[in-house]
């Protein structure tokens, strides 16, 4: 084995030492001395010395920062101590990979890169000598994860060996025969050590399966016996988990209203609310001829027109199981498997045009103990935030648009939420892009990474709760790189009309992928022995449920396969024939001709029993906020621009490039000092033309134990007035300006199932669910907004030590509209002096559940209402006075009310207002400045389009005052001088509310 070590020159200042030994001290309180950190390379690769110096000097490098150590170890006696830390065999190593392509140019070599001959170690030393203990618990926090990561320690010497580690191979690779006709009690017990999470009226439908006489003979004739193969109960178990079946959504649900005392009987939250409120605003589309829905519902993402030649593809997903166990690896593999979702869908090969990021966290300052295996919510921030970076960063795609919110009840299960929005040409080689076709006799190959341990049970995992004893190998490994040249390849494959569809392997792996494309031509024949593995001897059930990352599962023609052979070589992806499409009726999978699986294509995928729940809405006791006399409102406006769900998330948001493919027109941050906030992204769609998208996002759980109706319409209301804010425009069936709308709505609740012992809520909480769906419905058919994708994510609880975390009912709504001339867009911040600044929209006495009742512990009861007649009617002419280009800024009003969206829109050069309140009629001055009434908006316009503004408006704008450059924000209400703060104190406080709950 040989080895290079890269060691900064003592005269460079080690930046990565430094703020790991800040860390260590400050979340352990641990002093480490000075830390020194050296990159290794393992060479598992028959090179010689001098090719190991040419290597080193001119591929690893840098002369001006390094020294280079070639087979001799790094050692200086100043340090006392060590961690090691390498990934575990089988791990995809990027840098690793990347380095021996590098290899290969630089010595003119051709060594095989699909398999790990390089691979890279990060090496700490410590100044102190520190216990061994101590070591681990810096390494396991900070340094690495034990399901990617082995980990050495202990006292710093000459002799440190940099070895490859192995994985045991396992003894038994044979596939097993499982009795099923077993007692009902068996039967759970079954599902629960094979951790299939079916419940037993699944189970049983499973075991009569096996009873039908049918079934027994087609099973005779491939030799299989009566009872299922463990690949079978294991496919069974991925196909009908929650995560990918939905059980919940299409359950039979009696609902009863105790409010009302309305009763009726749902079947199917999915098909009731979501799908037929789609399907409503489709059939208005097409009434008027202006349906710009292409596909929704049936593929990984939503299809919908951009024009004669583009289509938009869009899909937001959950990652929260993974995330809460491996923060980093949970998140990495959120951003990536999502990105694969627009990339699979129809035809495939999406060009990838943005990302989002929607986190949900108990807050970093979290001060309860922590039970069983559960992470600090500052490990979880810092890990989700970092596996984010990596993904998209990696990837090339801009992270453009997201949200953070803090509430302690995401402290047991974050919610980590991923989206992905691409462009497909219109027609592919003449045919549409977004369609599926897929006939018998057509080749089933694999494509990207290989096969290993990560990520098994992946889906049943997610579709649980998380405990003490959740499997950590249920979290996947992610790669970017990987799939940063999978993707490359996919586009240029697609293009040369080599692929005839596709899809990724995500949730059940192959299991899943070739079982759901299967549907299309009636059956699949695989041969899992062809499947390309990160290690030897995977048990064959373990290869097909498998969930390792960086995978397509691509449909390819006879005649296409030497090409696309030929294209994958050339581009260095690796892909492999391991099937092909029949019309049999049967998900045939074979393991060395051995049968392992042999199912029923229909009743795989529709022989799930139906759910039947229970939901009762009580509504809660409320009572009236209790708000102390005198208010010093300087001071309240401090406290909330310091308020966690208030403050600048900049230290996050300048972790991820928003700029890289040149397309962001609206960024998050902007303005003369790059921290004025904005309300939505906005991104070009290429550069020949001005058409453009606004990318937004309305998520606000707080809302929730007030009233989830309100809490799910308003969040709806959110997302559609941050697209209105930076010149966005309501779509119109009947007007035909080629202007679309798509959502993608994402549910997270907790375990929503009513049992009397172990969640006797399960009725109130499944109620708000369905008034979540509810509203949904309403606001979408009321706008004509529709969803086009979306996903739940159920059983969002935490239980240990006899405790159970559960997270509030959360709905995001993630919207992209087109916008026809990017050039007309509004940003949030104040432009000049003098400039005019106005309400628009109407202030409720509405401050149940705000910001600002939460700086005195109360809730209040009066939640923000969304009236839908009004917030159309502003919306429109929100819309029609910037067609005119009469608006200089807007800023939608949310957390905090209108005075904090006022103090944000300061925050560009620093500027100052002077506004009065008398405009203001029967409303106390905190109502006025801090209710979240919904529709509001906060707009500046140049003095001369005064009288216009207010001709377009009406009663629907009030006056407040005028942008000054004194620097201090004043308001008034009659003679009194109520806020009199300077603009960079309020900024400071703003910019500094994060890093004060991380310390």
């Amino acid at each position: 084995m040989n080895t290079i070590q890269l060691v900064l020159k003592d005269n460079i200042k080690d930046v990565v030492g430094i703020k790991l030994k800040d860390k260590i001290k400050r979340y352990l309180n641990i002093n480490t001395g000075n830390i020194k950190t050296i990159k290794v390379f393992s060479l598992d690769l028959p090179v010689t010395n001098e090719e190991l110096k040419k290597f080193a000097d001119y591929g690893l490098k840098d002369s001006v920062l390094h020294e280079v150590f070639i087979n001799k170890n790094y050692y200086n006696p100043a340090f006392k101590s060590f961690i090691l830390v390498s990934k575990l065999y089988g791990v995809t190593d990027d840098e690793g990979i990347s380095a021996q392509n590098l290899l290969n140019d630089i010595l003119n070599k051709n060594y095989e890169t699909h398999t790990q001959k390089i691979f890279t170690h990060n090496l700490y030393l410590f100044e102190n000598q520190i216990a061994e203990a101590k070591l681990k618990k810096i390494a396991e926090d900070f340094l690495g994860n034990k399901l990617i990561n082995k980990f050495k320690y202990g006292t710093f010497t000459k002799n440190i060996s940099f070895s490859i580690f192995k994985l045991q191979s396992q003894s038994d690779i044979h596939t097993k025969q499982i009795n099923i006709n077993i007692s009902d009690e068996e039967l759970i017990r079954l599902s629960e050590s094979m951790l299939l999470s079916l419940n037993l009226e699944e189970m049983k439908a499973i075991r009569n399966y096996y009873l039908n006489p049918n079934i027994i003979k087609k099973r005779k004739e491939k030799n299989l016996s009566e009872n299922p193969t463990d690949c079978e109960l294991e496919v069974f178990a991925q196909t009908w988990s929650e995560h990918c079946k939905h059980k919940e959504f299409a359950a039979i649900i009696d609902y009863e209203n105790a409010e009302t005392n309305e009763k009726i009987r749902i079947d199917s939250l999915f098909n009731t609310y979501i799908k037929a409120s789609t399907l409503k605003i489709k059939e208005n589309l097409k009434k008027y001829d202006n349906d710009w829905l292409l596909k929704v519902f049936s593929d990984n993402a939503g299809v919908v027109k951009i024009n004669d030649n583009s289509v938009f593809v869009w899909k937001v997903e959950t990652h929260n199981s993974p995330s809460a166990l491996d923060p980093y690896g949970g998140a990495i593999t959120g951003i990536l498997g999502n990105n694969r979702d627009p990339m699979g869908t129809g035809i495939g090969g999406a060009k990838l045009l943005f990302n989002t990021d929607v986190l949900c966290f108990g807050p970093p300052n979290y001060d309860k103990p922590l039970i069983g295996n559960q992470l600090h919510p500052k490990r979880i921030l810092e890990g989700v935030t970092a596996g984010i970076e990596d993904g998209g960063n990696k990837s090339g795609i801009p992270t453009v648009n997201g949200s953070v919110i803090f509430d302690e009840r995401y402290a047991g299960k974050p919610l980590v939420f991923c989206g992905t929005g691409g462009i497909m040409k219109y027609k592919v080689n003449g045919r549409k892009s977004w369609e599926k076709i897929i006939d018998s006799g057509d080749l089933i190959f694999m494509a990207g990474g290989r096969v290993g341990k990560d990520g098994i049970h992946g889906a049943t995992f997610s579709s649980a709760e998380i405990n003490e004893s959740s499997p950590l190998s249920a979290v996947q490994i992610g790669s970017p790189i990987t799939q940063k040249l999978l993707y490359d390849f996919l586009l240029k494959a697609v293009n040369e009309d080599l692929i005839k569809c596709s899809t990724d392997n995500g949730a059940g792996g192959l299991s899943s992928s070739i079982g759901e494309l299967a549907e299309i031509s009636g059956g699949a024949m695989v041969f899992l022995e062809k499947v390309p593995l990160k290690y030897p001897d995977l048990k064959p059930w373990e290869i097909f449920i498998s969930e390792s990352q960086e995978r397509m599962t691509l449909v390819v023609e006879q005649k296409n396969k030497s090409r696309l052979i030929k294209l994958a070589k050339e581009m260095d992806v690796e892909i492999s024939e391991i099937g092909l499409f029949t019309d049999s009726g049967y998900l045939d999978v074979r393991y060395n001709n051995d049968v392992v699986a042999y199912l029923d294509m229909d009743f795989l995928h529709n022989g799930v029993p139906k759910k039947y729940m229970i939901a009762k809405w009580e509504k809660p006791k409320l009572s009236e906020a209790s708000i102390p006399d005198n208010i010093d409102y300087n001071k309240i406006l401090l406290q909330l621009s310091q308020s966690l769900n208030i403050c600048s998330r900049e230290s996050i948001i300048r972790q991820y490039d928003h700029e890289v493919k040149g397309k962001s027109i609206i960024k998050p941050l902007m303005g003369q000092k790059g921290q004025a906030p904005q309300d939505a992204a906005v991104m070009r769609l290429d550069f020949n033309g001005y058409e453009a998208v606004a990318i937004s996002n309305g998520i606000m759980p707080k809302f929730g134990d007030l009233d989830p109706y309100q809490m799910s319409a308003g969040a709806f209301d959110e997302a559609i007035r941050q697209i209105i804010a930076v010149g966005g425009r309501l779509p119109n069936p009947k007007r035909k300006d080629s202007i679309f709308w798509s959502v993608n709505d994402n549910f997270c609740v907790p375990d929503s199932f009513y049992d009397e012992k172990n969640n006797p809520d399960g009725k109130l909480k499944l109620a708000k669910l369905v008034q979540m769906n509810m509203a949904l419905y309403d606001m979408a058919t009321f706008f004509n907004i529709p969803m086009t994708s979306g996903k739940d994510s159920m059983k969002n609880d935490f239980k240990a030590d006899n405790i159970k975390i559960s997270i509030p009912p959360t709905i995001l709504y993630s919207m992209v509209a087109k916008i026809n001339d990017f050039r007309k867009t509004i940003t949030s911040h104040f432009k000049a002096e003098g400039d005019l600044i106005y309400q628009v929209g109407k202030t409720y006495n509405e401050l149940g559940g705000s910001e600002f009742l939460k700086l005195f512990n109360q809730l209040g009861k009066n939640v923000p209402v969304v009236r839908k007649k009004d917030a159309k009617r502003i919306y429109e002419k929100m819309a029609d006075a910037n067609d005119l280009q009469i608006i200089q800024s807007a800023h939608d009003i949310s957390d905090g009310g209108m005075l904090m969206a006022i103090a944000e829109s300061l925050f560009s050069k620093a500027n100052g207002a002077d506004l009065n309140l008398d405009n203001f009629i029967d409303l106390s001055c905190e109502a006025i400045l801090f209710a979240e009434s919904h529709s509001r908006f906060i707009v500046s316009i140049a003095p001369k389009d005064k009288e216009k503004f207010e001709q377009i408006m009406k009663n629907d704008a009030i006056y407040l005052g005028k942008v000054t450059n004194s620097g201090k924000l004043i308001i008034k209400k009659g003679n009194k001088t109520i806020i009199d703060l300077e603009t960079n104190k309020i900024l400071e406080k703003w910019n500094n509310g994060l890093a004060q709950a991380l310390n």
